[in-house]
């Protein structure tokens, strides 16, 4: 018997567009497009009807655009993962996004490969962002807040080890990469990343990378 294919929702105004991202998903084993929107409201709408896992929301869409619909849909469907796409690395998004708890952040340019590898990855619980965003968004928290450190009760809830893998999340590191380097497995960074989001109360990766930077607790610089 087959593993269920993963259910997702695509929001973008472009139909051209929307459908030829369709097709390419439809033909993935994995992967299923369940919904098609043409802007944030019907996006809000029919995932309460169909239920995806993932939403891949376009930023700039009438009506509403896919930021405020990302607010509104962690609101009816909490259990899926947003992943926010975009033709421009517009950081006044990119970090309105992030602070919403959005899962991932893309650039359309990115191969088809690539977009599914992403989607992938946001199903083991990872927060894919385009490579090209990485130091942009770390450069955009750094420059917008003013590094303190941590609150002690939140820093000392955390395990050395717990510590040790969000900093690597903080410098762009996937699971696989963050395992090698610390000579573990992937499942193990796996349990690390969720055991220390759930004692700092975050959705994912993104927030405990934003974490790290404002709490100034980064991958110490030579």
């Amino acid at each position: 018997m087959s593993e269920a294919r993963s259910r997702i929702l695509l929001a973008d105004d472009l139909p051209l567009f929307r459908r030829a991202i369709a097709a390419l998903i439809d033909e993935q084993d994995d992967m299923e497009v369940v919904g098609e929107a043409d802007n944030g409201v019907e996006a809000v709408e029919l995932a309460q009807v169909v239920r995806p896992d993932i939403i891949l929301l376009d930023v700039e869409m009438p009506v509403m655009d896919g930021v405020t619909a990302a607010g509104r849909l962690r609101d009816v469907v909490p259990g899926a993962k947003i992943i926010m796409l975009t033709v421009v690395d517009d950081d006044e998004h990119l970090l309105g996004a992030v602070r919403l708890g959005v899962h991932g952040y893309l650039l359309k340019d990115l191969h088809p490969d690539e977009l599914f590898a992403m989607i992938r990855a946001a199903m083991r619980d990872e927060s894919p962002v385009a490579p090209s965003l990485v130091g942009k968004l770390l450069g955009a928290l750094r420059d917008t807040t003013t590094p303190t450190p941590a609150p002690v009760a939140e820093e000392a809830a955390l395990s050395v080890r717990e510590l040790e893998v969000l900093r690597l999340v903080s410098d762009g590191l996937s699971n696989k990469e963050i395992g090698v380097t610390l000579s573990i497995t992937e499942g193990t960074v796996k349990n690390h990343v969720h055991n220390a989001l759930t004692k700092l109360g975050m959705d994912n990766r993104i927030q405990a990378a934003a974490y790290i930077v404002r709490a100034g607790l980064g991958t110490p610089r030579a």
